[in-house]
């Protein structure tokens, strides 16, 4: 068995391999399937201020299995994520995916990583064969979704709350570089979000945050974004964002992150933006079915708000980790 690299500047049709491969082992997902391009900007780049790596194995000019291994550069540098991790499924259970595991430690080692996150549907064979390699569960998660085709709108619009001294501000698509400065504070919310014990707070830098949001036309997507801000200064309080493809081929949209920094929380101003939001895309995208959103189950005040709004539990997932 040889595994090699994929050549990201140059992959060929390696990524399409990978990203069929793992298609073909996500079919018991029941939720909606990352595109071609998500999934290939993920492999390539991890994301802003991260570098990845990605390694296959072909049998006959075929991806048979790999997977990708993104690094971060500018924090949390003895940290290394893993995703995917993937056998066709005709090729499960001759040892193939113990041999790419195997060989993402090794590659952790060699860069100097310590701790290595992934994640995995609560039950099933991923989580079977990550404990059973030494991982164990950092973080339980939750993902929920509301039926938009079925969703009480009236009780949606009556839960709205007045909120004094704050304003919104929305905007479609990424934002422009006049934003990037307050998303850049705004972000810096997330770090209070629930996390594994050895990860460090981000670093959302202004020139992170023009990274991502370029890399949003990049892959196949737009998204709705509401921010509130107060009104005596200005001052940016709260953002939320979801995500939808570029396309609207699929009928999702994904709830990303909600965050409100911590010297504006006690004014219900996490509902007012999830709820505006929501209400806003309801009037300019119609067609869309149904909202995904992910949360650790112990982000107990993000879960009632998404419970109060009607998002119910789909599945259950889990954070692992292992110490290399």
């Amino acid at each position: 068995m040889r595994i090699q690299p994929i050549d990201l500047d140059h992959p060929g049709d390696l990524i399409e391999g990978l990203y069929d491969a793992f298609v073909t082992g996500s079919a018991d997902d029941p939720g909606p399937m990352l595109s071609l391009p998500w999934f290939s900007y993920l492999v390539r780049t991890g994301g802003p201020g991260e570098r990845s790596e990605a390694w296959v194995t072909t049998e006959g000019g075929k991806v048979a299995g790999g997977y990708a291994l993104t690094l971060p550069q500018h924090d949390n540098t003895h940290m290394g994520w893993l995703f995917p991790l993937v056998v066709r499924p005709e090729r499960g259970g001759g040892g193939l995916g113990s041999a790419l595991f195997a060989h993402a430690l090794d590659r952790m080692r060699a860069h100097g990583r310590t701790l290595l996150l992934t994640e995995t549907p609560a039950a099933g064979v991923g989580i079977r064969f990550a404990t059973a390699r030494g991982m164990s569960v950092a973080l339980k998660e939750a993902r929920r979704t509301l039926d938009l085709r079925t969703a009480d709108w009236a009780a949606l619009e009556r839960m709205r709350p007045e909120v004094a001294g704050y304003h919104l501000e929305r905007w479609v698509g990424p934002a422009g570089p006049e934003l990037l400065p307050d998303l850049s504070t705004l972000m810096g919310g997330m770090n209070d979000a629930p996390r594994d014990a050895d990860v460090e707070d981000m670093n959302f830098s202004v020139d992170r945050l023009r990274i991502r949001e370029e890399s949003i036309p990049v892959t196949g997507r737009t998204c709705y974004t509401v921010i509130a801000r107060r009104t005596s200064d200005g001052a940016p309080a709260g953002y939320t964002r979801i995500l939808l493809d570029a396309e609207r081929s699929d009928g999702w949209g994904h709830q990303a992150d909600t965050t409100v920094l911590r010297e504006h929380r006690g004014h219900r101003l996490g509902l007012l933006l999830k709820v505006d939001n929501l209400l806003w895309l309801r009037e300019r995208e119609p067609h869309l079915d149904r909202i995904i959103t992910w949360n650790a189950t112990s982000n107990a005040h993000m879960l009632a708000i998404n419970e109060a709004m009607g998002f119910e539990l789909f599945d259950e997932w889990s954070e692992l980790r292992l110490e290399v």
